[in-house]
């Protein structure tokens, strides 16, 4: 199947559709799905073998018995997904093709929920208001579930800021058992709360995966002559020299890039930069095969 661009995607009216083209772009190669095995139970014992893994031994039972156990474990055959959407005006920004931020971590999130529900899993989504108050769609299965969630998907606008921290703990709140929560954002605001949210919902026992959407404009500034900017958040505008101040900015968003993808890994958090001129089929796909080869994690 040829690779969908992202402006012929974000194009296509019918969401549901789009996100099963890019899940359809993905299925070239035996992968096991990004969602399973994650959450392992405990089982029951039995007596070691050679050739065991020794993570798995029960040094306990050992000081007890004097034998060598290793602990057998079920994998979780369900696992709840929540998608969380950062809505802010930031996501509004849209590279050359017109395909705007949010309308990238839209198709990227209904890829996401249409993947996990068709195998069997739950989705689920939480977008902010514009008050306190949030968008929850509790995580579920079911083709009339997955309809709703991306019908909310398709309504969403970029507009005013967001307050990642809070949408995030509340996001790890709402998931009553371990699930995996996914926010997709450009990670502009309340770094250092957004870290601490983040963290927080790791402890919680939650698999926490960072997709950071940016325009390749955002990243390579590769502007000419004298432009005027708008900070869609605030409205507020300058003219700038391009090529004078390129230097500068490129050097900071490449530490700012930096900044989130090593806190990410420090922390046990899969960190991804999706670049909004990447075709979503391409970018899924290489989430996908990034957890593929990720260690199964042993239980807390």
């Amino acid at each position: 199947m040829s690779v969908l661009q992202p402006a012929v995607v974000a194009s296509i009216a019918d969401l549901e559709l789009a996100a099963r083209l890019v899940v359809e772009g993905t299925r070239a190669g035996p992968h096991r799905s990004p969602f399973r095995g994650f959450s392992t139970e405990f089982q029951q014992h039995r007596a070691y073998r050679a050739g065991d893994d020794l993570r798995h031994l029960d040094w306990k039972l050992l000081g007890r018995t004097d034998r060598l156990y290793t602990r057998q474990f079920r994998d979780t055959t369900n696992m709840s997904v929540m998608l969380v959407v950062d809505t802010s005006a930031s996501m509004g920004f849209a590279g050359p093709d017109g395909v705007t931020k949010l309308r990238y971590a839209s198709v990227l999130a209904a890829a996401l929920a249409y993947l996990a529900i068709t195998e069997g899993d739950a989705a689920g989504l939480l977008v902010p208001k514009m008050t306190s108050e949030v968008n929850y769609f509790p995580a579920r299965g079911g083709r009339a579930h997955l309809r709703s969630l991306v019908a909310r998907l398709d309504r969403l606008e970029p507009a005013g800021a967001w307050q990642p921290a809070r949408v995030i703990a509340r996001a790890a709140e709402l998931l009553k058992r371990r699930g995996l929560i996914v926010v997709l954002s450009d990670f502009y605001d309340d770094e250092d709360e957004t870290v601490t949210a983040l963290k927080r919902a790791a402890r919680r026992g939650h698999d926490v995966v960072l997709l950071q959407i940016m325009t390749r404009q955002e990243i390579a500034f590769d502007y000419r002559g004298d432009i005027e900017f708008e900070d869609l958040e605030s409205g507020a505008r300058r003219v700038v020299p391009a090529e004078s101040m390129a230097g500068g900015y490129r050097a900071a968003v490449g530490d700012f890039l930096t900044r989130w993808r090593t806190r990410a890994e420090q922390h046990g958090m899969d960190y991804a930069l999706v670049p909004t001129d990447t075709p979503p089929s391409r970018a899924l796909r290489s989430y996908i095969v990034k957890r593929d080869h990720r260690p199964r994690a042993l239980p807390r």
